[in-house]
């Protein structure tokens, strides 16, 4: 009887321990996926408690069907696949070049100087009687600056000219004389000489007399004098200098691999320092057939129009001289070339990829550079933030305005960025 009581508690307690442990298992499983079939079918089997219980976490999820396996699979390959989101890919500053007229040119640094200059001397000492200029005015060609005192030399030309008439009135005697045979043909020769001796005695005293007066050589305008009224000056001393300014010349050097590419006639555009934002242009009117031996370059001069007189002589001049004009070129901001070695890359945008391109670079100016090979002007360069980038990464405009043509066909063509391989 016991045996009998004890076999059956523990089949109750067998029983109930199963069906507990059933439940408990059964809100831990996800709940079973309703496919169509299932809820189109009015009635359904008849199931234990135990499949019951594990069915009822399904009714606890307010009947909400579960995401199609299709859907989930679509969403996993729109996150990795083909199709990356227009986010995809490293940020740039993306552009096109730029096509200029790029003229081939040279720059240099030159000194303008007058086109006339002249330092008044006195060739005669004397004393300074007369200063008929003002100081840093013009003056005429011809015009009378300086009057040293001619006093003495105006009366040497008179005792000149004295000798000169008793010369010439002994010669007319000696000749008349010599025509009736009363004097000898020696006599007539040294009356002859003695008349010479004394036109040139005057023609000297004539000279010195004109050296007492300064006159100018030239139309321009004086400078600062270094002599007053009443100074005693030597022959050869300094006075007052000389300048015609207009037109002005300016004198400058390039490097001698250009000695074959400059001829006269060539523009030239300047720049002053002490006139910023004023370009002035000019011509070259002579090539110093000698080289500079000390820094093997060129020596050029060059004329430039000065109507106003706002250049002066000793300003410093920056040169940039056009040897010949290429037409359109290829331009890009210098910024985008960068160096890799002894190569010059760029980044070129091709189906939304950034693919690093060797160029050759001309010339570099206004924070520009020519491209002579390498990049088209049609072309879609990186240009700013190229250092972040490696070939065939895949980038996207840093700015978010619209993407280029070149970079939307790498997000929707044939190539398109996938984020698995960046």
């Amino acid at each position: 009887m016991k045996k009998t009581i004890y076999g059956i508690v523990v089949a109750v307690l067998g029983a109930v321990l199963g069906a507990g442990a059933m439940f408990l298992f059964g809100f831990g499983k996800p709940a079973a996926p309703v496919t169509g079939s299932a809820q189109q079918t009015p009635s359904a089997p008849a199931v234990s408690p135990a499949t019951t219980a594990t069915s009822a976490p399904a009714k606890i999820d307010n009947g909400a069907v579960p995401t199609p396996p299709a859907a989930v699979g679509a969403a996993s390959k729109g996150a990795t696949g083909a199709g990356a989101p227009a986010g995809a890919g490293t940020p740039v500053e993306l552009g096109k070049p730029e096509k200029l007229n790029w003229p081939k040119t040279v720059t240099a640094v030159g000194s303008l100087r007058s086109d006339e200059s002249v330092i008044v001397r006195a060739e005669q000492s004397g004393r300074i009687v007369a200063l008929n200029f003002k100081e840093g005015q013009p003056v005429r060609m011809g015009q009378m600056l300086v009057q040293l005192d001619d006093s003495v030399a105006r009366a040497e030309l008179e005792q000149s000219k004295a000798n000169q008439k008793l010369a010439k009135a002994k010669f007319d005697r000696a000749v008349e004389l010599k025509e009736r045979n009363f004097i000898s043909g020696q006599a007539k020769d040294e009356a002859e000489n003695a008349m010479r001796v004394a036109d040139a005695t005057v023609s000297l005293s004539e000279a010195k007399l004109t050296k007492l007066v300064i006159k100018a050589p030239f139309a321009g305008t004086v400078g600062l004098r270094t002599a007053s009224l009443g100074d005693y000056v030597k022959d050869g001393q300094d006075i007052v200098n000389l300048e015609k300014t207009d037109p002005i010349k300016v004198d400058f050097k390039i490097p001698e691999v250009f000695q074959s590419k400059v001829r006269v006639g060539q523009l030239l555009a300047v720049t002053l320092d002490a006139l910023p934002g004023q370009p002035f242009s000019g011509n070259v009117y002579a090539v110093n057939p000698q080289l500079d031996t000390a820094g093997r370059a060129v020596v050029l001069r060059a004329q430039m129009p000065n109507k106003g007189g706002l250049l002066k002589p000793g300003m410093f001049a920056r040169v940039r001289l056009t040897l010949s004009d290429t037409g359109d070129a290829v331009v890009v901001p210098e910024q985008a070339v960068a160096m890799q070695g002894e190569d010059q890359i760029m980044y070129r945008v091709v189906d939304g990829r950034a693919l690093r391109t060797k160029v050759e670079v001309g010339q570099r100016r206004d924070g520009k550079a020519e491209i002579l090979g390498g990049i088209a002007a049609s072309d879609t360069i990186v240009i700013a933030g190229w250092q972040r980038l490696r070939d065939g990464a895949a980038v996207r405009p840093a700015s978010g305005g619209a993407v280029p043509a070149a970079t939307k066909q790498g997000a929707s063509g044939a190539a398109p960025v996938s984020n698995e391989k960046s």
